[in-house]
């Protein structure tokens, strides 16, 4: 690691570290891990919080990144208005982030939390609403945080 991570602490694991990720996540600020390793940590974690439909992801390389849903595109369901676009709009605000733009970063995550929070919700949450009434909802939340 370089120097100025003094405080960091590299730990290398094998695919069982994904079990002690789920159970001990909470000792960990950012795991690395091979695509296989990752998809399948991510799927620990859409359990943990209810649902796949709820993770952002991100794929950093030296010069680029890649910012997509968390849940892939869901060919099975495409068109039927049953994701979750939770996934792909927290990953829209890390991409934000990532280009410097904290606060409209910070402003899209409080829009999902306060639409979630009101009461909305797709059916993988146990809610009624739809890929669009969600996202409209945040939209709604996020349009009245910049009035």
């Amino acid at each position: 690691l370089p120097q100025k991570f003094t405080d960091t602490r590299c730990v290398m694991s094998g695919v069982l570290s994904c079990v002690f990720v789920w159970l001990a996540g909470g000792r960990y600020d950012v795991l690395v891990a091979p695509n296989c390793w990752g998809d399948i940590v991510s799927d620990l974690a859409g359990g943990i919080v209810g649902s796949l439909g709820l993770l952002g992801s991100a794929n950093h390389g030296p010069s680029h990144a890649l910012f997509e849903a968390s849940h892939g595109s869901a060919p099975d369901i495409a068109g039927q208005g049953v994701v979750n676009p939770t996934s792909m709009i927290l990953s829209g605000a890390m991409l934000l982030r990532h280009i410097g733009d904290h606060a409209a970063a910070t402003a899209v995550e409080q829009a999902v939390r306060d639409t979630l929070a009101d009461g909305t919700a797709t059916t993988d949450l146990g809610g009624k609403s739809t890929t669009d009434q969600f996202a409209d909802a945040v939209i709604v939340k996020l349009q009245a945080q910049l009035r």
